[in-house]
């Protein structure tokens, strides 16, 4: 994939970055059916009134992994938080926290190696992309 294939996906990931539960559900929606099993996980916390009106809950945390690195944003305190993360076989080596816009741009890095050696990871890019 391109550079400028990457900071394309970058842009049209910053585009719905401001709202962490719109965020969960565009990359969720449109990255977890293509990414293996398990890549893209939403964390959710639901309060008594949301269970009873039978509602899914707030997104309080999104985490990607894809190969060797994850990436996990979260709400914290009110505000969204992103962490790059390398990790071995469940092990944690490194962790630091980014702003926002690292973290989208570490995202759709990450995922253009992905879509270099996986056909249904492209496709699902180049839809994203539109």
């Amino acid at each position: 994939m391109a550079e400028t294939d990457v900071e394309l996906l970058a842009a049209a990931l910053r585009r719905d970055s401001a709202d962490l539960d719109l965020y969960a559900q565009v990359l969720s929606a449109n990255l977890a059916d293509s990414l293996p099993s398990g890549s893209v996980r939403v964390h959710r916390r639901r309060s008594l009134a949301e269970r009873v009106a039978g509602r899914e809950g707030s997104v309080v945390e999104l985490d990607v992994a894809l190969g060797e690195q994850r990436l996990v944003l979260r709400l914290d305190r009110g505000r969204v938080v992103g962490e790059v993360l390398h990790e071995v076989r469940g092990i944690v080596l490194s962790r630091r926290q980014v702003e926002l816009d690292e973290w989208v741009d570490a995202l759709a890095r990450s995922l253009a190696r992905a879509a270099a050696s996986n056909a249904r990871a492209r496709e699902a890019l180049e839809r994203f992309l539109g």
